[in-house]
């Protein structure tokens, strides 16, 4: 087969390759979370002897529901609630804020992205922290989940910070795109501008292993919330840099924080309990 122009037309390899991306990318948008596998991965690529991940659900019953109703993917159903104020009632350490980390993985618009993307990234993570004790809450997988269900995860666990890795919108060309999203001190009514974002996660993008893709916030005096969201990158951005030049060194710059940070909640929130 020929391909060729004819008149405003565009060229028949062209034209094939289009269909083909964008049914690739409808497919990402409707394709159902596998949790059941992703549970598997996740509980091999994590810490040894953690619990297994929680299967939670948002307010979105379905995934017409999800589409149609971009607010009741930002928050919890009831029974998903519940489990989460019985794990959080379970804890005994008397602070307002009992976890220092909760890492969320929500099916977003792809499915895909993290069903291929999140165990890899947790593995490269753990290694990457050097974590074996420490609160740190279970893993959490929300089904028709958006970013900001991690405010309501983190806030139902009284965690001090949220990492949600989610499917991000499909594009012509990159149907298994993930996202990262870090807030801190989560809380329901949170916007975009209270988080770091790192997009593109995947392997033809910024990849995992090998110190491609990272993620983190200012390091800190253990407790004393850093500078995130806009602010942040307001202050770090490298000068003169913009663009995806930039964004990769912004990017480069949060992993040494991030492990300093968590580290050095290790060692001082048993003495600095924080305020909820």
């Amino acid at each position: 087969m020929r391909s060729g122009r004819a008149g405003v037309s565009l060229p028949t390899q062209a034209h094939l390759q289009f269909q083909q991306a964008h049914a690739e990318a409808r497919d990402a948008v409707h394709q159902a979370l596998d949790v059941a596998q992703l549970t598997q991965d996740m509980s091999a690529a994590w810490l040894h002897g953690a619990p297994a991940p929680l299967a939670l659900h948002s307010g979105a019953a379905s995934r017409a529901q999800y589409l149609q109703r971009p607010d009741w993917g930002r928050l919890l159903n009831a029974d998903s609630r519940l489990r989460l104020q019985t794990l959080r009632e379970a804890d005994h350490s008397g602070l307002p804020r009992p976890f220092d980390l909760v890492l969320v993985v929500a099916d977003g618009l792809s499915a895909l992205a993290v069903q291929q993307n999140a165990p890899p990234f947790l593995e490269a993570l753990r290694h990457k922290l050097a974590v074996t004790h420490g609160r740190i809450a279970p893993l959490c997988i929300v089904e028709q989940g958006r970013v900001a269900v991690g405010d309501a995860v983190g806030e139902a666990l009284g965690a001090r910070a949220v990492v949600v890795l989610i499917g991000e919108r499909p594009g012509l060309s990159s149907p298994d795109s993930m996202g990262l999203y870090l807030t801190w001190m989560p809380r329901v009514g949170l916007t975009d501008a209270a988080r770091n974002c790192i997009s593109n996660v995947r392997p033809a993008g910024l990849v995992v292993r090998g110190g491609g893709c990272q993620i983190g916030v200012p390091a800190g005096a253990g407790p004393q919330p850093p500078v995130i969201g806009r602010g942040f990158e307001r202050r770090h951005r490298p000068h003169g840099h913009r663009g995806r030049a930039g964004a990769k060194q912004l990017s480069a710059g949060l992993n040494a924080r991030f492990i300093r940070w968590a580290k050095s909640l290790r060692s001082t929130s048993s003495a600095h309990p924080c305020r909820s």
